[in-house]
């Protein structure tokens, strides 16, 4: 299956998401948004919270755009432009598209990876959406819990903070 992206008002990808849902029924195609569970202290007290992976865009899932499609998509309110423009809409790229489907894999909204620290202060991910994204992390905040990690998407870089729960190394840990 083919990814393409749109471009939405920021903060307004849920209300995006539900005033398109009949138009995604009727075209039988699916609209994403990937999401991230944060912790997220305000006035003392830990919250849960969802954050998107990338805010301000979705991601169709269709084998083509079709142009009655396009107009459909573009009518509902909030819509900003397809990626990579309007004149030119083109699909996710092959690395991109990998980077998509691993946090699709673990469902649209990715739970907190379960990290350890190793002798050398080096963050090690035993499991979840950071899991062989190491080499993309750039900064690390182990007061919150957070992971700042660089993702490119059409050849524009972000920096988006992931969630994880510092686990205790075991013996076994240490080896992998």
């Amino acid at each position: 299956m083919t990814y393409y992206v749109i471009q939405v008002q920021t903060r307004m990808e849920d209300k995006y998401l539900q005033l398109a849902a009949n138009i995604v029924e009727e075209k039988q195609v699916r609209l994403l948004w990937p999401r991230r569970k944060l912790r997220i202290r305000r006035r003392g007290v830990w919250k849960d919270s969802l954050a998107p992976i990338f805010p301000g865009y979705l991601f169709i899932e269709s084998e083509l755009i079709s142009p009655e499609l396009y107009w459909q998509i573009r009518r509902v309110p909030g819509f900003v432009r397809f990626l990579k423009d309007n004149h030119n809409i083109e699909p996710l790229a092959k690395r991109d598209q990998e980077l998509l489907t691993h946090f699709l894999s673990f469902g649209e909204v990715v739970e907190r990876s379960r990290v350890f620290f190793d002798e050398n202060k080096r963050i090690r991910v035993l499991q979840g959406p950071l899991k062989g994204l190491e080499g993309k992390i750039v900064k690390v905040n182990r007061r919150k819990g957070r992971a700042g990690v660089k993702l490119d998407l059409y050849e524009k870089s972000f920096l988006i903070d992931f969630g994880f729960e510092l686990l205790e190394p075991t013996d076994e840990a240490m080896k992998s």
